[in-house]
């Protein structure tokens, strides 16, 4: 099925019927790569991105008017049941980037579109809620004094701080029954009302705002550059050192933005990074940024999203999906940690938020600056084709040297719990002079999995081809592929025999470092020691006090966290990701290297970085070590090149998965038969198809897995072949298989 005209071109006019109707196309939810008509009343004043309520099948949708319609003379058109809105949601720019967005991901234009509305408008949620006003009356009580009872005077008061009203929302520390009564002794009255945003203008600290520090000479230039280009759009690239002050960058830029009465989009790619900036901006700023994330419930979400709709959130940090948030007069968009994975959505609606911050960009005719101390090799790239414009921060802010990285040659060394003497003698002695030590396994649980010694009987997932992962504090096998969980047998189910973990895992490391450094607190940063609401937040308050000396963790210790007395980082294995299973395997090792490196020395300690390894003379890691990560990036990229990989070239990935072994393996074959058959490589812009083969998981969740890369010299001829594809694919049935395309992988997995 073709993908829908997104770009609106028939005017209101053109889609009356004259029969007091006027004919819209909808966004509706689904699996549907096509939009659908419906009649709306004259009497309404129906605008794009309302939302609306229709018929559809024996149901109900709710969708969002997209574009005036034309009603062809057989058609017979279902009228919309309500619509749900005084006025647009979405306005015109935003919609243009959701479509753009839903063409290029090759997916549904219903279900973009919903990812720019807050979950509870997702919902249905009307925006019409019960206020209350004051009356003449009630004015007269309060100049007159007559009122006795304390809670009414207070709430009459209130209310007469708002003469257009006060939502009933923003009344909910007084009992409904004084409300009640205030009404029925004719001072206040309830009235509906469009729920706005409970969102401080300014911070209750303004008074103390943190005074700027002055700039270094890189950085002055940087802000000066970007500064005299916020009336248009640009493209920067800050790359900058660890520690190099890029967040100070942002704030000088924030604040020009600020004085222009216009606002700021910052994308970070972790919930994790969201209260220090929160908190730094605060302070230095004196107003209350919005923070949009996964993690709030739906009413801070709501209100998070009026505000910065309303403009009365000057300054929004969210993470991926707030790149498709509206806007009152965005002036400036940010993306920290451009090179992040998380920034690219992994399942359904594969999205990468920064792609589509800077297309959003363009469209407003806003710059955008993406920060890294690692930038992408496709940021890399389009500097080097001019696209962006490159801003360099080569020093640490403040006068902080960065620290040096050493090799530590494991081979035939003892270990005690994954720490070589060496390594353990350096924590030692950097805990003793007053430091603190962080240590970086990115593999959660305390072993990989459980193994019988006897007769090799391993813990293996039932509906996963991998193994399961040993949780000892909750006494759980895990499977960290789908989510299966059990009880460890206590004894092997073969042969009776103990069972002996395998594997190294940060529970155990903890474990190992509260026995060695008995006196020294240790937290431990990773997804299950995170899993209750205010855990991070309390973990990092003794970190930064210096009550755990001890830190240890997964790739969270990689994002952007600012330790100033850590002086040692230790890479307690960095085998496991020196040779992964896909192309962007080394890209991602050499950024998490620099970025949890980068942790060591950021104040007056002087910081050192130790990685252990079987590999000391492995090529790739040496030329990172010595050379630095542009020169290692810059050799990464000549071997995409030769290879023909991308960034160099246009890639999609085609994911097919079923219960049946043969069926996706099946359907991609006959994929890649019709798009070589149909899509003969025309010699100037030649398509390649490598495929079908299995997943590197095979079997996730009990679904054979299988996948098609498909490569292309150019976006369009990319695009062109794939719309092609969905059009035959889509009138082939696929019965419990299924597929999805994702366009500009990441992860291969």
């Amino acid at each position: 099925m073709p993908k829908p005209n997104i770009d609106p071109s028939i005017s209101t006019r053109e889609a009356s019927s004259g029969e007091g109707m006027v004919y819209w196309q909808v966004a509706l939810p689904g699996p549907l790569q096509t939009l659908f008509t419906y009649a709306v009343s004259v009497d309404v004043n129906a605008q794009a991105g309302m939302r609306v309520q229709v018929p559809l099948g024996k149901g109900q949708r709710m969708g969002v008017l997209w574009s005036p319609a034309k009603k062809e003379a057989d058609w017979v058109i279902k009228p919309v049941l309500s619509v749900l809105d005084d006025e647009p949601l979405l306005d015109v720019d935003l919609l243009a980037c959701l479509g753009w967005a839903a063409d290029y991901y090759h997916f549904p234009l219903g279900e973009t579109v919903l990812a720019a509305l807050a979950p509870s408008l997702r919902q249905g949620q009307s925006l019409r809620g019960m206020a209350w006003r004051i009356l003449p009356s009630g004015e007269q009580a309060l100049v007159e004094r007559t009122l006795r009872g304390v809670r009414q005077r207070a709430l009459l008061e209130r209310i007469a701080q708002t003469p257009e009203g006060v939502s009933e929302s923003r009344l909910r520390d007084f009992p409904k029954a004084v409300r009640q009564r205030l009404a029925d002794m004719g001072l206040i009255e309830p009235f509906e009302q469009t729920v706005s945003s409970m969102w401080p203008v300014r911070a209750d600290t303004s008074a103390n705002t943190l005074p700027a520090p002055t700039l270094n000479e890189a950085q002055s230039a940087a802000v000066t550059e970007v500064a005299a280009s916020l009336d248009r759009f640009e493209v920067w690239l800050l790359e900058g050192v660890t520690g190099s002050g890029k967040t100070e960058v942002y704030l000088n830029l924030i604040d020009q933005v600020l004085a222009q009465g216009r606002q700021v989009m910052i994308l970070v790619p972790e919930i994790a990074l969201t209260p220090q900036l929160v908190t730094r901006f605060t302070d230095r700023l004196g107003l209350v940024p919005a923070v949009l994330h996964s993690g709030l419930n739906d009413g801070d979400r709501l209100n998070a999203w009026l505000a910065a709709r309303s403009g009365d959130a000057k300054v929004v940090i969210g993470t991926r999906s707030a790149v498709f948030q509206p806007f009152a007069d965005l002036g400036l968009i940010v993306v920290d940690e451009e090179h992040d994975g998380s920034f690219k959505q992994s399942e359904g609606f594969g999205y990468h938020a920064r792609d589509v911050a800077i297309w959003r960009a363009r469209r407003l005719g806003v710059p955008i600056m993406l920060g890294s101390a690692t930038p992408s090799l496709e940021s890399l790239r389009n500097v080097s084709l001019g696209r962006y414009h490159l801003l360099t921060l080569p020093e640490r802010a403040g006068g902080a040297a960065m620290p040096d990285i050493l090799l530590l040659d494991v081979r035939q060394q003892r270990m005690r719990g994954g720490l070589s003497d060496e390594l353990a003698a350096a924590i030692e002695t950097h805990l003793l002079a007053g430091g603190q030590v962080m240590l970086y396994l990115n593999r959660r649980g305390y072993a990989s999995n459980l193994l019988c010694h006897a007769c090799g009987w391993v813990a293996e997932c039932p509906n996963c081809d991998s193994y399961m992962t040993w949780h000892r504090g909750a006494q759980r096998l895990r499977c960290h592929h789908c989510g299966f969980e059990r009880q460890p047998p206590s004894v092997c189910p073969s042969c009776s025999t103990p069972l002996s973990p395998r594997g190294l895992g940060t529970e155990q490391l903890e474990d190992v470092l509260t026995g060695l450094f008995p006196g020294f607190g240790i937290e431990r940063l990773d997804r299950d020691a995170l899993s209750r609401v205010g855990e991070l937040d309390r973990r990092l308050a003794r970190i930064q006090s210096g009550e755990a000396r001890l830190i240890v963790g997964t790739q969270i210790l990689v994002k952007g966290h600012d330790f100033p007395h850590v002086s040692l980082v230790a890479v307690v294995d960095a085998d496991q990701a020196l040779f992964a299973n896909d192309f962007r395997g080394a890209e991602r090792f050499a950024q998490q290297l620099i970025q949890v490196a980068g942790r060591a020395g950021r104040a007056s300690r002087a910081g050192t970085v130790l990685v252990q390894t079987h590999q000391p003379e492995h090529v790739g890691l040496n030329r990172l070590i010595h050379a630095g990560y542009a020169s290692f990036a810059q050799t990464l990229l000549a071997e995409r090149a030769e290879a023909g990989l991308p960034p160099v070239r246009a890639a999609a990935l085609i994911r097919a998965d079923a219960r049946d072994v043969d069926a996706p393996r099946d359907l991609l074959t006959h994929m890649a038969d019709w798009l070589h058959e149909h899509l003969a490589d025309p010699a100037d812009s030649p398509l390649d198809v490598w495929g079908p083969v299995p997943a590197p998981l095979a079997r996730r969740a009990g679904r054979y897995r299988y996948q098609l890369l498909i490569l292309a010299d150019d976006r369009p001829r990319l695009h062109a072949a794939l719309s092609q594809l969905e059009s035959w694919q889509g009138s082939r049935r696929t019965k419990g298989i299924r597929w999805s395309i994702d366009v500009d992988p990441v992860d291969m997995a």
